[in-house]
């Protein structure tokens, strides 16, 4: 009996170490991420005028990324990518851990169009992985180890603390998200999150925080003609959605015959040049958002939209162009935009009806590419209202529920597996 309580002390305890530990790593990146970011884009701009700003730093940023990646890989790998290979193989390479963190900064500081999630939970979870491998108590529970570090990094990087979780364990095995409902699992979780959270404001509070986070939204109530919309705004996300899944397949495609280092310089000319003429496609997309949305209603409702489609396809070239990261955030920012460019067609005035539009939109977008309603519904808390629970969990079930395009998704599958095969091989 003592041994038992030994043993489970000593898991809670390790559990709170690992939930402190991950919420210091995504502080400290975070805020050399944004760092390296002030440097490049306003501390060198305002001291040196040089035309095209942009285009110099992402090409160049891109020459760089090309160069890092030919002489030590692929990294970041993409969210999926690390989640897929903690449950098939129980394990994540933990070797190169300067390496990790490398990859996943550079594109974040040269403006590239993805968000720090894929990178963050690649490093959290190779830091869990060692430590399974590497401390005697700590081998048993490896890979549980691993999915409460990931599950930590995601919910104190978007400030959703159930968000982790549900991305994490929703959409897995037969009955996996049930087991959560036992005590001991909701202790380890919650103990775990708890210390990350505490660890992150900690550090934010003395320090200052680690990066800007989505603009807040205020309670929108739906009311006539909005009921009305819904079946528009949830059609909307599905086709951002498959929309995404065809430019996902197209850059791919386009990648694969540009060699190394030319397909990185090359993708950061690209986004150097449209950053010349729409600064909104730069970076994640949480700050830009807050910028167009707290000026809406000086533009106009169709560029709004253009601006969700540009910015999918600019995600969609930096990810498969080697400028790496997570697909989060820019699709939050072009979901949101389209659902303000679609309600303001019908209600000029904008008011609480564009911020109706923005949370259905996205949610079916999020839902339609996720699968995982729950997970969705808790992301979305970061800027919309907990009063607003209802509408986009069944905006995110419906959207989950709409048709992906077998084809493209089969494409991208076997895209998988081809990479897989060529890392096994080197």
């Amino acid at each position: 009996m003592k041994t038992k309580t030994k043993n489970q002390c000593t898991l809670i305890l390790f559990c709170i170490l690992i939930g402190a530990f991950a919420g210091v790593v995504v502080y400290v990146f975070l805020k050399l991420v944004s760092g390296g970011t002030d440097f490049l884009w306003e501390w060198l701009p305002a001291r040196f005028d040089v035309p095209w700003y942009p285009l110099l730093i992402c090409g160049v940023g891109g020459l760089i990324i090309g160069l890092f990646r030919k002489k030590f890989g692929d990294y970041p790998e993409e969210l999926d990518v690390v989640m897929g290979k903690v449950k098939k193989n129980k394990t994540y390479e933990y070797r190169e851990m300067l390496i990790l963190i490398i990859g996943a900064a550079l594109p974040l500081m040269i403006g590239s169009s993805v968000g720090p999630e894929a990178g963050l939970a690649g490093i959290m979870v190779a830091v869990c992985c060692w430590a399974g491998e590497n401390l005697r108590f700590a081998k048993q529970n490896s890979q549980e180890y691993s999915e409460i570090g990931m599950a930590v990094s995601l919910s104190v990087l978007f400030g959703s603390p159930l968000f982790g979780v549900f991305a994490v364990k929703e959409g897995g095995r037969e009955g996996e998200l049930l087991e959560m409902t036992k005590s001991s699992k909701i202790l380890l979780y919650g103990v775990a999150l708890a210390a990350g959270t505490g660890a992150y404001m900690g550090l934010s509070h003395v320090f200052g925080a680690g990066m800007s986070g989505f603009p807040s939204f205020e309670a929108a109530a739906p009311r006539g003609l909005d009921f009305v919309m819904i079946a528009v705004y949830v059609a909307a996300g599905w086709v951002l959605s498959k929309f995404y899944q065809m430019t996902h397949h197209g850059c791919h495609v386009v990648a694969g015959k540009i060699p190394a280092i030319a397909r990185e310089t090359v993708a950061g000319v690209l986004l150097g040049v449209v950053a010349c003429l729409v600064p909104a496609v730069l970076f994640s997309g949480e700050h830009q958002m807050g910028v167009l949305i707290g000026d809406y209603l000086g533009y106009l409702p169709i560029a709004l939209i253009g601006f969700a489609f540009l910015k999918i396809i600019i995600t969609n070239i930096c990810i498969q162009c080697g400028l790496k990261g997570g697909h989060f955030f820019p699709l939050i920012f072009a979901g949101v935009t389209m659902g303000y460019g679609l309600a303001m067609l019908v209600f000029p005035d904008g008011g609480a009806h564009v911020v109706f539009a923005a949370a259905i939109v996205t949610a079916s977008l999020l839902g339609n590419m996720m699968k995982k309603p729950l997970a969705v519904t808790m992301l979305l808390f970061i800027c919309f209202p907990v009063k607003m629970f209802i509408w986009i969990f069944l905006a995110a079930v419906v959207g989950s529920k709409l048709v992906k395009n077998k084809h493209i998704q089969r494409t991208i599958k076997n895209e998988k597996i081809v990479q897989e095969t060529v890392e096994k091989q080197s």
